[in-house]
């Protein structure tokens, strides 16, 4: 009988990781704290609950970095894309997901996997003994955050992170509002009307910003300090950095045009997701927020077609923590103090509900080859796993380590030199089609030695 993995954390990367060493063969148990001991965040108890967007970003997989990763998970038999992919929504290019039935499938599939069980128990304390894996998050429990922040002999690295609201759809006024993807993105009339669309002129969006500059904001406690990671900034924090910060950002205006005023070009646009497949709720694209609750109700009803909105849930801030991996870890995700246990996802300092997942896949098979006696190796940097994995345990600047997103920046240059004389398609296009190679390649190589 093998050794069993213990997994603490049922998240993205710990459900990923139960999956794929499942599958191999090991005997798993993933010790999940919710719903007996909740987050801020979290609202229910199952697995791979989604907490702040519902969006998995870009699904194409020549030109974007984080497409070509939903490819090489794919590929993996990731568990995580099977069933994004079987509740996505209509988003233009990107893969949505509908959250809630999303979260309950890959809950349902795990509980029912043969080698998998599911214990309702929080780990305060780093074992000393057996093989783990440490995918708790970025709210890692404060009990277990200081096992670790003592056992790494430093202060755990942090930033705060924060929610965009959720509103309903019949709340919504869409004499003001329309429903177009940007650039009229996607094959399909559904894709191409996925993003609605809430209009600003000139003197709304000036209004609009200093009553964000002025609202009331979640203050932070003694001693602490608001080091954001840029992916995720609160709109207060980017309005702050220049009054036209939003219109270059999520508020931006171009590839749009408003129906109902066709010859007029809006200063500004808001944007709403779809965010379950009834089409009742949507959330803000890109409006993170750390205003209060009172504040959020009234300055966001002030963008047009939003004055009457409810809200289902209000945006939010909190504390996210994370280790520096690229001292921390070795090459197998192994912490170098303790070689039983592995860490995945967002707490080794990736960004990203798939860049989470992907870690986890990775940590879920090294963990059982290394079970199974037959280690495997990191994919080649060449992939988008490759890539994220070298950048996090010890591509990365330790002095300077924040979360990252997978990027192309990540990749081995193209021929030996960074950018080329390439144009950017034809170089991203060589980065996937490069990567797609190597990665049939590694999982090529990982099937012959699980046999």
């Amino acid at each position: 009988m093998t050794e069993t993995l213990h997994i603490v954390g049922g998240g993205m990367a710990g459900s990923e990781a139960a999956w794929q060493a499942a599958q191999m063969g090991v005997s798993v148990v993933i010790h999940e704290m919710r719903p007996k001991v909740g987050t801020f965040a979290h609202k229910t108890g199952h697995l791979a609950e989604m907490v702040c967007s519902n969006s998995f970003r870009s699904d194409d997989d020549e030109q974007n970095a984080v497409g070509l990763l939903h490819w090489e998970m794919r590929a993996a038999g990731a568990l995580i894309m099977e069933m994004a992919d079987a509740h996505a929504l209509p988003a233009g290019g990107a893969l949505a997901v509908d959250r809630e039935p999303f979260a309950e499938s890959v809950t349902a599939r795990l509980r029912a996997h043969p080698n998998i069980r599911v214990e309702g128990t929080e780990i305060t304390s780093l074992p000393a003994e057996g093989k783990w894996i440490i995918a708790t998050g970025p709210l890692t429990s404060g009990a277990l955050a200081e096992a670790i922040a003592a056992e790494t002999g430093q202060e755990s690295l942090a930033f705060f992170d924060a929610i965009a609201p959720i509103l309903y759809f019949d709340s919504i006024d869409m004499t003001k509002a329309w429903m177009q993807s940007r650039y009229d993105k996607g094959e399909t009339e559904e894709e191409r009307t996925a993003y609605l669309n809430c209009p600003m002129d000139r003197d709304q969006y000036e209004a609009f910003i200093d009553a964000l500059l002025a609202a009331e904001k979640t203050e932070f406690k003694p001693g602490e300090t608001a080091g954001y990671f840029d992916g995720c900034l609160p709109i207060e924090v980017m309005a702050e950095r220049g009054r036209e910060t939003l219109r270059h950002g999520p508020m931006k205006p171009v590839g749009l045009t408003n129906p109902h005023q066709p010859d007029v070009k809006a200063h500004a646009v808001v944007q709403l997701r779809r965010d379950n497949a009834l089409g009742t709720l949507y959330n803000i694209v890109g409006f993170q927020t750390k205003m209060k609750y009172g504040a959020q109700k009234e300055v966001l009803r002030m963008i047009p077609g939003l004055e009457e909105a409810r809200f289902a849930r209000l945006g939010g801030i909190h504390r996210n923590t994370f280790i520096n991996a690229p001292t921390l870890l070795d090459d197998q995700m192994r912490l170098h103090s303790r070689p039983n246990l592995r860490f995945a996802g967002q707490i080794t300092g990736v960004e990203g509900y798939v860049e989470s997942a992907a870690m986890g896949l990775l940590a879920g098979r090294m963990a059982a080859a290394e079970i199974l006696g037959a280690p495997l190796a990191s994919p080649p940097q060449e992939t988008a796993m490759g890539a994220l994995i070298h950048h996090i345990t010890g591509g990365a600047e330790a002095k300077t380590f924040q979360p990252m997103n997978v990027n192309f920046g990540l990749f081995p240059p193209l021929d030996g030199v960074r950018g080329g004389r390439r144009g950017r398609k034809e170089r991203y296009k060589g980065y996937t089609d490069r990567a797609k190679a190597a990665w049939q390649g590694w999982l090529g190589q990982t099937a012959l030695a699980a046999e």
